[in-house]
């Protein structure tokens, strides 16, 4: 991924997030996994301003994530469907359900419903094709320098001495 001199690094990951990486395109393709097809209901349940979710939509379909299907002619109704990009989405977002059930504050909505074809809960894991191991972000590098670690976290303080006090009835020399 190179840096591009005087701009933005150029990389397929930015890319990506010109048609996907918005709050309300996230949650309009939840809703999409979740069988919620038509306008209507991904307004309910995603809470999006009507006009917002337009354009939602009608970016994720020009963009081949969506594919829109019309299903009434008289008015004129459609819903959406996801295309096979779309459907690759499915392993991001449940990484994304998944880290949020763990490091948000809003866990009390439940694990994610995924179910593995083996009927097992699913778990999004990425592996290294080579070697079989699970990846994670200790075991990454890029252009062969390992990915910054967390910092620990500082060591407590040591309290401050406290002032020598004399015992109740004494007075300090």
């Amino acid at each position: 991924m190179p840096k591009q001199e005087g701009g933005p690094r150029v990389c397929s990951l930015a890319s990506a997030l010109e048609v996907v990486g918005e709050k309300w395109s996230l949650l309009v393709l939840r809703e999409v996994f979740y069988g919620v097809r038509r306008f209507e209901g991904i307004a309910h349940n995603t809470g999006a301003p009507r006009d917002v979710l337009t354009a939602r939509l009608r970016k994720l379909s020009e963009s081949g994530v969506l594919r829109r299907v019309q299903y009434s002619e008289r008015p004129a109704r459609s819903e959406y469907h996801l295309t096979e990009a779309g459907l690759e989405l499915a392993p991001t977002l449940l990484s994304l359900l998944l880290w949020g059930h763990r490091w948000t504050t809003d866990a009390s909505a439940g694990v994610p419903p995924f179910v593995h074809d083996c009927g097992a809960p699913a778990q999004a894991v990425l592996s290294c094709l080579s070697c079989g191991r699970r990846i994670t972000g200790t075991t990454l590098s890029i252009d062969g320098k390992r990915l910054p670690l967390p910092e620990a976290p500082a060591p407590a303080p040591e309290p401050a001495p406290e002032a020598r006090r004399a015992p109740r009835g004494r007075r300090r020399p």
